[in-house]
């Protein structure tokens, strides 16, 4: 069992920055593919980054790609999202979550999801 839990959602206008975290605890945080996906109202969740269990690999949606960063802290059992230049089409609740290996990109390759944290991009 991994527990996730989120943190670092907030309200920004669009062009601004907000960095998310996702604290890990349970089994151990290096076996596993961390991963962030994201819910807009009346959509479905959809997939924003990858990281490999060393953080030496990573995978991006298109529409982030070159705006957000994901990166991991395995001494920190942490995964974190820096996201910039944000758009008011990124406004959503973003999940971290926890998948066996490589970079899966579909919601069902993970096993553990956080509770999610708002984020709210205002234009």
């Amino acid at each position: 069992q991994v527990q996730l839990v989120e943190s670092g959602g907030g309200l920004v206008q669009a062009g601004g920055s907000l960095s998310l975290s996702c604290a890990a605890s349970g089994r151990t945080f290096i076996n596993y593919a961390m991963g962030w996906f994201r819910q807009a109202p009346g959509k479905e969740r959809e997939f924003v980054a990858s990281i490999n269990r060393s953080g030496g690999w990573t995978n991006y949606a298109d529409s982030v790609k070159g705006r957000f960063t994901i990166s991991r802290d395995n001494a920190k059992t942490t995964v974190y999202l820096q996201m910039n230049s944000l758009k008011s089409e990124d406004t959503a609740v973003y999940y971290c979550a926890a998948a066996g290996n490589g970079l899966p990109s579909a919601p069902g390759s993970y096993g553990y999801w956080g509770q999610g944290t708002q984020v709210t991009v205002s234009s």
